[in-house]
C-alpha cells in the first residue's frame, strides 16, 4: 500500500483567515475565545465563543454565489481553496474524475435552518427561503468543493458528530493509501452560531460561561468554535516526484465505538480507537511523542482521556506531550478533528508544539504533560489526534513528521 503524504493545508477559525494566520496563534498561545457577536446571546447562561470574527463572504464569493451557501459551506471552500493552492496542485481531465473529496460536518447548515424555523414558528410565514434545503444539508460543503475545481471522482460528507472530521480524513487517507484515489481534498467546517443551537448547548449544561480550561482543576465546560480546516492527500511517491512540500505524512487511522452511552465518554473506547491507529500504523505506543488531545475542559472527558491515554502508553504517557488546542480555536464539532490535525500537522513539521491555553492549576485526576500556556519547541517524530464523540464515535489520525 502507497504511503500518504499532506501537501496541501487550508483554514479558516478564531485564530486567523488562513494557515498562516492561524500558525502564529498557535504559536503565541493565542486564544481566540470572546463575545459572540454572530448571534443574539439574550438570556443564554454563556456569553463567549470563538468565532471567525467581523466575516462577510464577499472577499471570497459574488453576491449569488453566497446565497446558495451557508456560512459552514463556504468556510469548506475557503479552506479547499487554500489547501489546493498550497498543494500546487494542476487540474487535469483525468486528476478530477481520479480525485476523491472527504468532508465532516455535525450541524450543517444551522443558521439558514435557524432563520427558516423562525419564519415559520416565530413570524408566522407561509413560506421560507426555496434554497433552504440545499444550503441546510451537511453535505453542502463537499458539493461546492466539487464543483469549485470541477472534481468529478467520489464526494462525501461523514456526520459523526464531534468526530467527524476525523472520520472523513481517515476514510479519505485509506483511499488514497489503497489506490481508490489518487488525490483527495478532506476535511471538516462548521458554523454552529445560531440562537437555536446555541439555546440547545445550554440545555446540555457543558458549555463553559467564561472560557476553556481544558485539563485544569477549575474548568467549566467547553467554548463552542466555528470554521473549517482542509488538506490534500497524495500519494508520497507522487508528492515527490512533483517536488510538491511534504508538510507531514498520515501513518495510520483508528476506529472504535464505545457502546456504552449517548453523552458519557468511555475510556476504553477511546483507547481502543488509539490503539486502532497504532495498529493500522504499526507503531509502537513508545514512538508516540505529542498527542493533540479531544481536551474539550468538561469534567467528564478530560478525566476519561487522560484514563485512555494511561491505559494505552502505560510509563510512557510520563513522557508524552498532550495539549488541546480548544482552548484557543474552541470545540468547532463537525470541524473540530480537523483543525486539531492541523495544529498537529504543523506541530511535526515545525518543531513547536501547541499550549493548552488559559490552563490556572493541576488536576490530579488529569496528570499528563499538558503544555501549560506556553507552546514548546521539540521535534516529534510521530503524534496523535483524538477525536471522541457524543455517541461514542472514536477517530484518532496517527501522523508522522515529513
Amino acid at each position: 500500500m502507497r504511503r500518504v503524504a499532506i501537501t496541501g493545508l487550508g483554514a479558516i477559525c478564531a485564530l486567523g483567515r488562513n494557515v498562516a494566520e492561524f500558525t502564529d496563534s498557535l504559536g503565541q498561545g493565542r486564544s481566540g475565545i470572546g463575545p459572540i457577536e454572530s448571534a443574539g446571546c439574550a438570556g443564554l447562561r454563556f456569553p463567549n465563543g470563538a468565532e471567525v470574527r467581523g466575516y462577510s463572504h464577499q472577499p471570497y464569493f459574488d453576491d449569488r454565489r453566497a446565497d446558495f451557501m451557508d456560512r459552514f459551506a463556504q468556510f469548506a471552500v475557503i479552506a479547499a481553496r487554500e489547501a489546493v493552492e498550497n498543494a500546487g496542485v494542476r487540474w487535469t481531465p483525468a486528476s478530477r474524475e481520479n480525485a476523491a473529496i472527504v468532508t465532516g460536518s455535525c450541524v450543517g447548515g444551522q443558521g439558514t435552518e435557524d432563520i427558516g424555523f423562525q419564519e415559520v414558528y416565530k413570524l408566522g410565514h407561509s413560506r421560507v427561503h426555496p434554497l433552504t434545503i440545499p444550503k441546510t444539508m451537511a453535505n453542502a460543503g463537499a458539493s461546492h468543493i466539487s464543483m469549485e475545481f470541477g472534481i468529478t471522482g467520489p464526494s462525501f460528507t461523514i456526520s459523526t458528530a464531534c468526530s467527524s472530521a476525523g472520520h472523513a480524513i481517515g476514510q479519505a487517507f485509506w483511499m488514497v493509501r489503497t489506490g481508490a484515489a489518487d488525490l483527495a481534498i478532506a476535511g471538516g467546517s462548521e458554523a454552529p452560531f445560531s440562537f437555536g443551537i446555541l439555546k440547545a448547548w445550554e440545555a446540555m449544561r457543558v458549555v463553559s460561561p467564561d472560557t476553556c480550561r481544558p485539563f485544569s482543576k477549575d474548568r467549566r465546560g467547553m467554548i463552542l468554535g466555528e470554521g473549517s480546516a482542509m488538506f490534500v492527500l497524495e500519494p508520497l511517491e507522487a508528492a515527490e516526484a512533483r517536488g510538491a512540500r511534504i508538510h507531514a505524512e498520515i501513518a495510520g487511522f483508528g476506529m472504535s465505538s464505545d457502546a456504552c452511552h449517548i453523552t458519557q465518554p468511555s475510556p476504553e473506547g477511546a483507547a481502543r480507537g488509539m490503539r486502532a491507529a497504532l495498529r493500522d500504523a504499526g507503531l509502537a505506543p513508545e514512538q508516540i511523542g505529542y498527542i493533540n488531545a479531544h481536551g474539550t475542559a468538561t469534567q467528564a472527558n478530560d478525566v476519561t482521556e487522560t484514563a485512555a491515554i494511561r491505559s494505552v502508553f502505560g510509563a510512557h504517557a510520563d513522557k508524552l506531550a498532550v495539549s488541546s488546542t480548544k482552548s484557543m480555536h474552541g470545540h468547532a464539532l463537525g470541524a473540530a478533528a480537523a483543525l486539531e490535525c492541523l495544529a498537529a500537522v504543523i506541530a511535526l513539521r515545525d518543531g513547536l508544539l501547541p499550549p493548552t491555553a488559559n490552563f490556572t492549576q493541576p488536576d490530579p485526576e488529569c496528570d499528563l504533560d499538558v503544555i501549560p500556556n506556553h507552546a514548546r519547541a521539540a521535534q516529534v517524530e510521530y503524534a496523535l489526534s483524538n477525536s471522541f464523540a457524543f455517541g461514542g464515535l472514536n477517530a484518532v489520525l496517527a501522523l508522522r513528521k515529513g
